[in-house]
């Protein structure tokens, strides 16, 4: 067991692809905890497979590695916004934050909300200046940046003097200096230093009454739900038969069957424990984010974690569509209140009710791509189901009606900037801030939350896919009046049949199609983007009318432009009030809702 002055704990702060889960990996590999012929897979922290397939956290994750004598704990933070409520938690376990910056980039909105958290909880901030091998690095414009948002978070003295290193974790070296000439798989070690230097032990003292608050839920198949977190206070051997205070303030007994300690990204089970220690429990089979493991003579639990409130809702249905029960393994609602209810468990910053007018839940969570997650995730594990249109969550504050409004930052090239600034207009986005670059524009505006849903594809598609946009959440601020997101109709098919190359080929100059031949479709559903405002009902399954008749010429020849790919986000950020998504895992669709008159 490691003396509690040899144990380092920090949590790693980045934004979204600035090289965070790299860095961990060049870490431990210089840790030599790894056979130099040993295969180790990139991006080991990245566990989930829709981690890997887009290339964020989305997950908060812990891992370890030695150095000398020392034993440093990681905590890997999500860089997006959206999972800030992993975030706010898992900063209780660490006593120090690694900020991770791009050389070329700055410090970026989703930063700037979790330093703020890390301040909030007094943590010493040491930065690492990443990609300096970028030809547009800015590494002493970046450390500005970083000071200027300390600064702008009022930030005390001791913080804004932060110890900084630079370089590249992808090609796995640091130096002091930017100018210092690099050497590959060399100054890893410089981090390690950092580390050990500013970071302070944790507190707390083993001869006193335990406190074991878990700040993230794993799941084994063998052991159950396993709670983590970090040891405040006190001593846990298996076996103990400790009490555990709940959010509501109830204590109940507990045995502790198994401890885990971590090792790089793998669990490996310990015996004993003692305070600073970050360990994995088993022994409660509805453990839950925020209760604490105490002493059962004299408990004494740790305040419970608060949690900043959701800002958008969408309604989870039963699929009633005429395909329903095809494609999934689980389609009542009571599968989909059973699951909801065990992703609330882990994930404290989601929020589910049930519908009083239907049937179905109200869900609600941080953004979009919070709760486009949760969809993707109950999608692949055979989930059939539909959901709305998202929605913002107001307030109302002395008879004043309040909304959420973000602020945003885009970076693009100044030929789009004039459409990027119409479109935001459009909006209600304020622009506030507009900074020049070479060929490249930084834009900053105020922009209600409601203007950003289904802003994301549009914006691409203006910006020809070169554009970086990123939001955090700024203020409640008054209602900006209605705003339309959505300008043209839809084609909504007009009885169940089977789509036919023909009637796609003479539906294209409608609008665009999300379909192509030979799909087997239903009376609602929605194949493309009509070119009016209007929704125009059609016939896909139209065919040719056959004669006994032929000349040359008169057979104009089927050439079908590609259908448009709509994924998940595209799909939901796409949808309008009087619309569902039919999620199953197999097919994404859009439709009408029941009971909507087709004309």
């Amino acid at each position: 067991m490691t003396d509690q002055k040899f144990i380092r704990n920090v949590a790693i702060i980045a934004h979204v692809d600035h090289g965070k889960t790299t860095l961990v990996d060049q870490l431990f590999r210089s840790s030599g905890m790894f056979r130099k012929n040993q295969t180790v897979e990139e991006r080991l922290m990245d566990s989930m497979e829709l981690e890997r397939e887009r290339g964020i956290t989305i997950a908060s994750k812990n891992g370890s590695y030695r150095y000398g004598d020392y034993h440093i704990n990681i905590i890997d933070t999500p860089g997006h916004a959206d999972f800030g409520g992993q975030v706010e938690r898992v900063l209780r376990m660490a006593d120090g934050a690694l900020l991770l910056v791009d050389a070329q980039e700055g410090p970026m909105p989703q930063t700037f909300f979790v330093v703020k958290k890390a301040l909030a909880a007094r943590l010493p901030i040491l930065l690492v200046v990443n990609k300096i091998d970028k030809p547009a690095a800015r590494c002493h414009w970046c450390v500005d940046q970083v000071f200027d948002l300390l600064a702008r978070l009022d930030a005390p003295d001791e913080i804004l003097d932060f110890p900084v290193v630079y370089g590249s974790a992808k090609e796995g070296f640091m130096v002091r200096e930017p100018e210092e000439s690099p050497v590959s798989g060399r100054g890893m070690e410089l981090i390690s230093d950092m580390i050990i230097r500013h970071v302070p032990p944790p507190s707390g003292s083993p001869e006193g009454p335990l406190q074991l608050q878990i700040n993230t839920i794993d799941y084994s198949p063998y052991l159950g739900r396993l709670g983590i977190g970090k040891i405040s206070n006190g001593t846990l051997s298996v076996n103990d038969s400790v009490v555990v205070a709940k959010r509501d303030g109830s204590i109940s007994p507990v045995r502790i069957t198994k401890i885990f300690g971590f090792e790089a990204n793998k669990k490996v089970p310990i015996e004993f424990a003692s305070t600073g220690q970050i360990v994995a429990v088993s022994g409660l089979d509805d453990v839950t984010v925020g209760v604490t493991f105490t002493d059962a003579e004299n408990p004494s639990p740790l305040p419970v974690i608060e949690i900043d409130p959701p800002t958008i809702s969408m309604n989870f249905i039963p699929n009633d569509a005429p395909f329903a029960g095809e494609e999934g393994r689980f389609v009542t609602s009571r599968h989909l209140e059973e699951r909801l209810k065990r992703e609330t468990l882990a994930d404290v910053a989601l929020k589910v009710e049930p519908l009083k007018e239907e049937t179905g839940f109200k869900v609600s969570g941080r953004g979009e791509l919070h709760l486009s997650i949760l969809i993707e995730k109950m999608r692949r594990e055979g989930y059939e189901f539909q959901v709305t249109k998202p929605k913002v969550i107001m307030k109302e504050k002395d008879g004043q009606l309040l909304e959420p409004y973000e602020e945003l930052t885009v970076d693009v090239d100044q030929r789009f900037q004039g459409v990027v600034i119409e479109k935001l207009g459009a909006l209600k986005g304020i622009l506030k801030d507009l900074e020049t670059k070479d060929a490249m524009v930084r834009m900053k505006f105020t922009i209600p939350t409601r203007g950003l849903l289904g802003y994301r594809s549009r914006f691409l598609s203006d910006t020809k896919g070169m554009g970086v946009m990123n939001y955090v959440f700024s203020h409640w601020g008054s209602y900006a009046g209605k705003i339309k997101t959505r300008t043209n109709g839809v084609l909504v098919v007009k009885e169940n049949c089977v789509s036919v190359a023909y009637a796609l080929f003479n539906l294209q100059e409608r609008g665009r199609l999300f379909i192509g031949p030979g799909q087997r479709l239903y009376k609602g559903q929605i194949i493309g983007e009509h070119c009016r405002a209007q929704d125009l009902v059609v016939n896909p399954a139209k065919g040719k009318k056959l004669t006994n008749m032929r000349a040359a010429g008169s057979d104009e020849a089927v050439i079908l432009t590609p259908a448009v790919d709509m994924g998940l986000e595209e799909c939901i950020s796409y949808v309008n009030d009087d619309e569902l998504v039919e999620v199953t895992p197999v097919s994404i669709r859009l439709r009408k809702q029941a009971g909507v008159q087709l004309h």
